[in-house]
């Protein structure tokens, strides 16, 4: 059915700021999303974005490459089988990541983990666009993307990886769901 194969990488904060985050263009595309004010990991943020970046001094990354079979490529899906699909095979595996994150955090006093997408804590929806304040600010964590990460340069650059996009009734040859810890 699919296989999934795990990448890392380690880089300075430095050199990943400098050559990965563009703030602005992925605020902009942030803006463009359903997402952007409306869940707290997601901008906009009442907080200096670059000093976050500057906080740390290490990015560890961590990617699961999820390989479809050719028998599931040659098939043609309809948008309700898409998003099953999607559903049963990228949710698991991004809990299973923000779990391995979560048990990192804990050997790097101090650290933070960065998700793979926005945070899916809260089942009946973030409490943000209800003016509440995060549910479960212990475990919601912001994506590489949400804080301006470049994440398609990331892969390819630093794990010889690529994105693919799903088109309408496709599966892509494969997902790429990466996530980070940032330590001091």
């Amino acid at each position: 059915m699919y296989t999934i194969s795990r990448h890392e990488a380690t880089v300075s904060v430095s050199q990943y700021f400098e050559n990965y985050v563009d703030i602005p263009t992925f605020l902009a595309a942030c803006q463009a999303c359903p997402n952007y004010g409306n869940i707290w990991s997601c901008p906009p943020y009442d907080f200096d974005v670059e000093a976050f970046w500057k906080r740390f001094s290490t990015l560890q990354l961590l990617a699961s490459k999820i390989t479809f079979s050719e028998e599931m490529l040659a098939k043609t899906y309809s948008p309700e089988e898409q998003r099953s699909l999607l559903n049963k095979i990228l949710v698991p595996e991004k809990a299973d990541l923000s779990n391995e994150m979560t048990e990192r955090e804990k050997e790097y006093p101090g650290s933070v983990s960065l998700s793979a997408g926005s945070c899916g804590n809260c089942e009946g929806g973030c409490s943000r666009p209800h003016g509440q304040p995060c549910r479960f600010p212990q475990t919601m964590r912001h994506s590489i993307e949400s804080l301006g990460g470049n994440v398609g340069l990331t892969i390819e650059k630093l794990m010889g990886l690529h994105l693919e996009w799903m088109e309408e009734g496709r599966l892509p040859h494969h997902f790429v769901l990466v996530c980070g810890l940032l330590i001091p």
